[in-house]
């Protein structure tokens, strides 16, 4: 935010150097720029469900992907759910499960589309496990065509609570979560998701 606080001072003084027709544009697409990042940034309250057994939405977004995952195609398999997050979207990311960090894992890679599937194997993303003693739920943060930082201040072997925030990914991009076969998914293809509030999933 300071970055495009600053640039946008830079331009404006600078639009002063052209006639006023140019400064009223420059003025106009520096307002925006700020606004937008304003925006952007916005990170409002959430309030957890008082529920307990329950997988929360690690992000604000919409479900674009609910399929079997893995080699496993019998009743025992684990479930793939995938919320891609627009650039219009809270991208602050919350913690679905109370538990413990066993796995972080970042990996490099290319920056397609957020919403095409192809992503979730190629593109950048930083892969966190929780386990509560009880299920361990994986999922993992990836990064987009515009979405070129990831940001995860998790640490391997702390202790994390529901709804906590933990990261975002910046502008535009998806969470995908691996969920074990005892839970049952509470969510369909094209409903919303509210981070820290909408429940993924039951166990």
């Amino acid at each position: 935010m300071i970055k495009v606080f600053v640039l946008c001072m830079v331009l404006n003084a600078v639009a002063m150097l052209f006639p006023s027709g140019a400064q009223i544009a420059i003025f106009l697409i520096s307002g925006i720029s700020l606004l937008f990042t304003l925006y952007f940034f916005r990170d409002p309250k959430r309030t957890t469900p008082d529920e307990k057994r329950v997988i929360l939405a690690p992000a604000d977004g919409k479900i674009i992907l609910i399929q079997p995952h893995g080699q496993d195609t019998s009743a025992n398999h684990q479930t793939l759910v995938s919320i891609f997050m627009s650039p219009f979207n809270v991208h602050v990311n919350r913690v679905p499960l109370t538990g413990k960090i066993t796995h972080l894992h970042y990996c490099p890679g290319k920056f397609l589309m957020a919403f095409d599937n192809k992503s979730m194997e190629i593109n950048e993303r930083m892969e966190i496990g929780i386990d509560n003693g009880e299920i361990e739920v994986r999922f993992a943060q990836v990064s987009g065509f515009l979405a070129r930082r990831i940001i995860c201040t998790l640490r391997s072997g702390e202790i994390v609570k529901i709804g906590k925030r933990f990261g975002m990914i910046k502008f535009g991009s998806r969470i995908d979560l691996i969920l074990p076969s005892s839970v049952k998914v509470a969510v369909q293809p094209g409903q919303k998701t509210r981070a820290g509030e909408t429940i993924i999933a039951r166990y």
